[in-house]
């Protein structure tokens, strides 16, 4: 987070409004309608308001009234009105809270709190900045962090445990890649896990191992699991901790509402004991994992849903493959720039069958990572197996990232109705590599967001935070530009793929609410919503599109409460 100072509060919530297993209607939730209790009604006015209507064009506004935290009315005759309260907009900009369809909350909130190597330049920077943050924090076992890139490097080569030992050897220290899809270590940490140069890559990972067979200390996809099963569990404190810092950082950058892409059964738990005692900071929908050994437990839980709308749980996030960047993406042909490489599926085949029946006949949406178009393709073959064999169509299915996809299976996703779920700072973060990983044809289907909306499907939009930055707007500018914050490349990154702002607004809003199955009450500062909603300093409607990733959120409400301000 910027220094800059800010308020931060979070309401508690009725302990009395307990969860409910059952999907909440329009009926339960109140009826839709812009009558309003004159006594207990709150005018927000003197506003520059932008939302989208139920048809999901764009509209303005200058006031609006919420009672009981919803919106009752849009422009109403203030000197006919009488109102309880009155909040002073000043003139700023009202857009409703965004909506993040895919991050980790928890994963953001712990790289709030470790150390940071998204800025470094080479492996020594970014062991120079480890070895810092250890001396700082002598008291912790391991010491973790996330963030390198070695594509921004000028070797662009992986790094070793012998970088990190010449800083840092009698604790062991870990280190996730930015995407998450692979784990840098030191020695240390390698002698607790045991790993050696006679121990195996494991299904669906590897180990990276020198010309004489020797571990090098960098761990691809499903091989970190054997690192990671040695660093300490997480207790409620800590998830506590994470969970605020999460929540400090999302509301001072106007995301109001997430969809946390993969819970384990103790954050499924910790959710839910948050959620009773009202103290969630940001609206949750939240996607089981799929490789939880308690799934089928939580899977007979059925869907959850708070009534207030903090914690919502019908989906199940599963796991297809790796990342572009550490050539773990599943590709049906050879990488360009490493011919003997094809990538890695998480999922085994032979799996994905009974993965689909069992989630999608409990009446879970399923939500499936898939990068490479080898995963893309398997997928969206798995969901019309699926659909024809038990159906399930109607459950918002979705496929996470749809990063590069075979120009033949474009088309599919609006004809078997599953979502692309994408997020644009992906696109402007990978340009330098994807072309070198992909070459020139298989790019045209990469990163192709307007084809997929032009085919006639909802776009959902995110950022998959922490692996990029959570700030919304800049996911705005990229999805607009096909630019970096540089303004690079000048005329965009294949432009033709680049979104209108309404669009991508709409993929922040309508479109995220719609993809979590919440559109009945998010998404929209239209009667009957949620009164969710930030105050910006600039217009990002009418300014020039270079400059929208520079909106400063002022002003953050949910529930028509402040929750922060600048």
């Amino acid at each position: 987070m910027n220094s800059t100072l800010f308020k931060l509060t979070f309401k508690k919530r009725s302990l009395s409004k307990l969860l409910t297993s059952t999907f909440a209607t329009a009926a339960t939730l109140g009826a839709m309608t812009a009558t309003f209790t004159v006594d207990a009604a709150t005018l927000v006015e003197n506003v520059k308001g932008y939302t989208l209507n139920e048809s999901g064009k764009l509209i303005t506004f200058k006031n609006l009234v919420i009672d009981e935290g919803k919106v009752v009315a849009l422009d109403i005759d203030k000197g006919n009105t009488p109102v309880d309260s009155t909040i002073d907009g000043k003139g700023k900009v009202m857009l409703p809270g965004l909506i993040d369809a895919h991050g980790h909350l928890l994963g953001l909130g712990a790289n709030l709190l470790e150390v940071d190597l998204r800025e470094s330049s080479s492996a020594q920077d970014a062991a120079k900045t480890v070895a810092e943050y250890a001396f700082a924090n002598g008291q912790q076992a391991w010491i973790t962090g996330r963030g390198w890139n070695q594509e921004l490097w000028s070797d662009r080569a992986f790094p070793t445990a012998a970088d990190l030992d010449k800083v840092i050897s009698d604790r062991p220290v870990a280190l996730a890649r930015v995407d998450s899809h692979a784990t840098w270590v030191n020695s240390k940490a390698m002698e607790i896990a045991g790993i050696t140069k006679d121990t195996p890559s494991p299904a669906g990972g590897e180990i990276i191992k020198d010309a004489n067979g020797n571990p090098t200390g960098v761990f691809i996809d499903n091989a970190s699991q054997l690192i990671e099963a040695h660093l300490p569990k997480a207790s409620s404190a800590i998830y506590e901790q994470q969970l605020h810092a999460a929540g400090e950082h999302l509301l001072a950058n106007g995301v109001t509402s997430m969809h946390d892409a993969g819970v384990d059964r103790d954050v499924y738990d910790f959710y839910l004991k948050e959620a009773v005692e009202g103290d969630l900071p940001v609206r949750i929908y939240a996607m089981v994992s799929a490789t939880d050994p308690d799934l089928s437990t939580m899977l007979g839980n059925g869907t959850i849903r708070d009534k207030d709308d903090f914690l919502y749980i019908r989906s199940v996030k599963a796991y297809g493959d790796g990342a572009l960047g550490s050539r773990g993406a599943a590709l049906l042909e050879p990488y360009s720039d490493a011919p003997h490489q094809h990538g890695l599926l998480l999922t085994q085949p032979e799996d994905m069958t009974q993965l689909f029946t069992t989630v999608i006949g409990a009446g879970f949406q399923l939500n499936y990572h898939a990068i490479g178009d080898k995963a893309n393709h398997v997928a969206l073959n798995e969901f019309e197996a699926t659909f024809k064999s038990i159906g399930g169509s109607e459950l918002r299915n979705r496929i996470e990232h749809a990063q590069v996809i075979a120009p033949d299976d474009l088309a599919r996703f609006a004809s078997l109705k599953v979502l692309p779920s994408m997020q644009p700072t992906h696109a402007t973060s990978d340009k330098n590599m994807a072309e070198d990983r992909l070459g020139k044809e298989r790019i045209k289907g990469a990163y192709a967001w307007k084809t997929l909306l032009d085919s006639g499907i909802a776009l959902p939009l995110g950022s998959d935070f922490p692996v990029e930055l959570a700030n919304p707007f800049y996911g705005l500018h990229a999805a607009v530009t096909r630019q970096d914050r540089n303004n690079q490349p000048v005329k965009g990154w294949y432009a033709h793929e680049a979104l209108t702002i309404e669009q991508a607004f709409k993929g922040f809003t309508l479109d995220a609410a719609y993809s979590g199955h919440m559109e009945d009450t998010l998404g929209t500062l239209t009667p009957g919503k949620w009164a969710d909603f930030i105050l910006v300093d600039q217009d990002i409607f009418t300014i020039d599109a270079k400059d929208i990733w520079k909106t400063e959120v002022h002003a953050t409400y949910v529930a028509g409460e402040e929750v922060f301000s600048k």
